[in-house]
């Protein structure tokens, strides 16, 4: 059946299955790589236990998903030389130099500090360990800069010029980097993935916390991720705010979709909440909406005029059901995440913070909710700008290589057989690691090697055969 399909269709499913799979890995991996980095800088700072208890905790954890991040994005050159080889010509000047940047400065590091971190504590001693973890968890965001510059600049291209081959070709590299909307999708992706790895930590730490509630390493790292939850949530969601207004700015085609906005209000357009966007009759039907609150928000006006999609050719539309409703599934999550955080907060008011279950359920509940809307805001980022792949430069279906349908459809197969059989098994390891109490009291420094922790007293030295070990 799939053979039958028209070819593009199937390599965008390809693309989009494969990269959905990859983007909840980096988007955990570069959380947690940062929360490993905390947690060992306060195990030395401090000398307490429990942070190292956690440290070795979730190393395991991060190491499964490191390894499943890695091997989900080794596709994504596989599908740009096959699907998508027109898109690799036109546009390889300008992004490949950036994903060649991304492999020297943030792969070659993590690679090279992962074999330190993962099982160099009793080799290189706790304090070049912790530059290790340290270094890692640079990595990852240097990782993050330069995909999202290279997603970024095919969003809002600037600083290219074009040779007579009709390919992009670099002319500042300075504004083909720093395009318009790179600082604002790097802050909100990487204060996504911070959200992300506090819910997960957080749904971890309260599941524990309802069977054993004086559980020490559970308290430590569910009081931990409400903070980042109470912290980061407001942040994002002002993040998200300027986001949209820079997307308004320079994609409005996207944030029409994303509003629902089919017909243009001179005089102010409604916010609406809820509808059925119709595509071909070009509204919403059964919209529940606020009038006058979109041009409010979008322009701080409410009699602020907006364009609607009529102002566009049709065959420039994204299509409006998608963004519309993954736009919603994103904003409500970040809505749900803001109030776990001022939860928690009136909890760690009223000194209920590790007793209040009804708080415990709850954040077990959001454990998978950043995940869902990393999703979600990736469709609507990436379908957004369809029809395009170069917004307003290069139409997807000008980008795709001539194959036929059943090439497309048998890779398509077989990706979807494969990924599903081994990160479903993955992700099953990293669930029954969770579902299983951190070890308290675990040594974790040099074997008889005492250390000067805060610069205050020497932590004791530890036995010889109970020395630390990351993976196992």
């Amino acid at each position: 059946m799939l053979a039958h399909l028209d070819p593009l269709i199937l390599a965008r499913a390809q693309f989009g299955f494969t990269v959905a799979f990859h983007i909840v890995f980096p988007s955990f991996s570069i959380g947690l790589a940062s929360y490993l980095a905390v947690l060992e800088g306060l195990w030395l700072a401090t000398g307490r236990p429990v942070f190292m208890d956690l440290f070795r905790y979730w190393l395991k954890i991060f190491a499964i998903a490191f390894a499943m991040g890695v091997v989900s994005g080794l596709v994504m050159s596989y599908q740009f030389g096959t699907n998508w080889s027109v898109f690799s010509d036109k546009t390889g000047p300008v992004l490949g130099p950036m994903m060649g940047y991304e492999v020297l400065t943030a792969f070659f590091l993590e690679a090279g500090f992962l074999g330190v971190m993962l099982f160099g504590m009793r080799k290189v001693g706790p304090r070049l360990h912790f530059a290790a973890t340290l270094m890692v968890a640079i990595g990852t965001f240097v990782s993050a800069f330069w995909i999202l510059a290279v997603n970024s600049w095919m969003q809002t291209p600037t600083g290219y010029g074009s040779n007579p081959q009709g390919q992009f070709v670099p002319l500042d590299w300075w504004a083909v980097v720093f395009n318009p909307s790179f600082p604002f999708r790097l802050v909100h992706m990487v204060l996504a993935a911070y959200l992300t790895t506090a819910l997960v930590v957080g749904a971890v730490g309260a599941r524990h916390l309802l069977r054993d509630r004086a559980n020490p390493a559970a308290r430590t790292m569910f009081s931990m991720a409400m903070w980042m939850a109470a912290l980061v949530a407001p942040a994002q969601i002002l993040a998200g705010d300027a986001h949209g207004l820079n997307t308004l700015e320079h994609q409005p085609a996207k944030v029409m979709a994303m509003e629902g906005h089919y017909r243009s209000h001179p005089d102010g357009a409604p916010l609406i909440l809820f509808g059925l966007p119709d595509q071909e009759a070009g509204t919403v039907r059964y919209a529940v909406a606020i009038p006058k609150l979109s041009s409010l928000v979008l322009k701080h006006a409410f009699d602020a005029p907006l364009a609607g999609l009529d102002s566009l050719p049709r065959k420039d539309w994204p299509p409006v059901p998608i963004v519309f409703w993954s736009f919603r599934v994103m904003v409500g999550i970040g809505m749900l995440m803001l109030l776990l955080g001022c939860l928690s907060l009136l909890a760690r008011y009223k000194g209920r913070l590790y007793a209040w279950a009804p708080l415990h359920r709850f954040a077990l509940a959001m454990g998978p909710a950043g995940f869902v809307a990393v999703l979600a805001g990736w469709i609507t980022t990436e379908v957004g700008r369809q029809p395009y792949t170069v917004y307003g430069l290069l139409r997807t279906a000008d980008s795709a290589s001539p194959l036929d349908g059943p090439a497309v459809a048998a890779s398509l197969t077989a990706f979807v057989v494969v990924y599903v059989s081994v990160f479903a098994m993955g992700t099953l390891y990293i669930l029954r690691l969770m579902a299983k109490p951190p070890q308290v009291g675990e040594p974790g420094l040099e074997p008889g090697a005492p250390i000067r922790t805060a610069g205050l007293t020497p932590a004791p030295a530890v036995d010889p055969d109970r020395h630390l070990q990351p993976i196992g």
